[in-house]
């Protein structure tokens, strides 16, 4: 009976699994915050792009 009652607490004891829990917020955390900038930019981004294709099709041909 010891050895179940040992092997609970080691169990309840072991945070190795609450740490690969907070290892996977954390990334997905991230992951909310790149997708968020990157929308967040793409307006700016396309504007830019928008611009030097202007720009480049305005050129004088040599």
């Amino acid at each position: 009976m010891s050895t179940i009652t040992s092997a609970a607490k080691a169990f309840l004891a072991d945070e190795g699994g609450v740490t690969a829990i907070e290892y996977g917020l954390i990334a997905a955390l991230v992951g909310v915050a790149i997708a968020a900038a990157a929308t967040a930019m793409s307006t700016d981004l396309k504007a830019l792009f928008t611009y030097v294709g202007t720009k480049l099709a305005e050129r004088p041909a040599p």
